[in-house]
């Protein structure tokens, strides 16, 4: 990997599982030891972005949005042309980096990174949104290199066996890695952060392939008008 090329990690996920946060954990734990630029996904606006920046988790520049104008995943898996832009454009401007976040628009559990993109993707679910959802599989869930099951401390207003989704997702994933994750429990942080160097190394190393994770399931979406559209790409 070229000394002016970064680690290009992709956190994808549904809408409100904590993606944006997770970010900014990152950031936060390691910003001292690491140079890191992050690069935001949505349709129509910046507010990701404007968020993190807000956080004062990093040098506001090294913050940049991406407005995709259509489907989140089109800009993550089949064009991808803007988001190449603007981490090479951010590689450039703070060289060198070690790593770029490139978080994706909130989609759906079939959502995952063109290996043309990044190096490794993380896939993040949350508590709140079921305890059963890890055992619904699917792209993102079963082939990301790291699932992250998040905000684990509201699983008990949730009634969310934690223990049991995560069982859940490890058997959907065939042992790749799972973390239970809350930004509350130093220990669940200090493990994402650990595997964070750890997929860094193992890519500059040479240990590490990215991998197409296959194409999108059929999905649907609402028009403009009303009139809902299933469609693959």
């Amino acid at each position: 990997m070229p000394d002016t090329r970064s680690f290009r990690l992709g956190v994808a996920g549904p809408v409100g599982t904590g993606k944006s946060s997770l970010i900014a954990t990152v950031c936060r734990e390691l910003s001292a030891e690491l140079r890191l630029g992050v690069i935001t996904n949505d349709i129509y606006t910046d507010e990701d972005a404007r968020l993190l920046k807000a956080a004062g988790v990093l040098d506001p520049a090294r913050i940049r949005a991406v407005e995709t104008g259509a489907c989140p995943h089109t800009a993550i898996r089949d064009d991808v042309t803007p988001n190449l832009i603007a981490v090479e454009d951010l590689e450039r401007d703070f060289a060198p980096l070690d790593v770029v976040l490139v978080e994706s628009g909130g989609d759906n559990l079939t959502a995952t990174f063109s290996p043309a993109l990044v190096d490794a993707q993380i896939f993040v679910l949350d508590v709140a949104g079921g305890g059963d959802v890890a055992r619904k599989g699917g792209p993102g869930i079963a082939r990301a290199d790291l699932l992250i099951v998040n905000k684990t401390d509201l699983a008990p207003y949730v009634e969310v066996d934690v223990e049991q989704m995560v069982k859940d997702a490890e058997t959907a994933r065939d042992g790749k890695p799972v973390i239970a994750l809350s930004r509350k429990d130093p220990a669940s942080i200090a493990r994402l952060t650990d595997w964070v160097r750890s997929m860094r190394y193992a890519v500059h190393a040479g240990h590490h392939t990215p991998v197409d994770p296959g194409p999108m399931a059929p999905h649907s979406h609402t028009g403009e008008d009303g009139e809902v559209i299933v469609h693959t790409h």
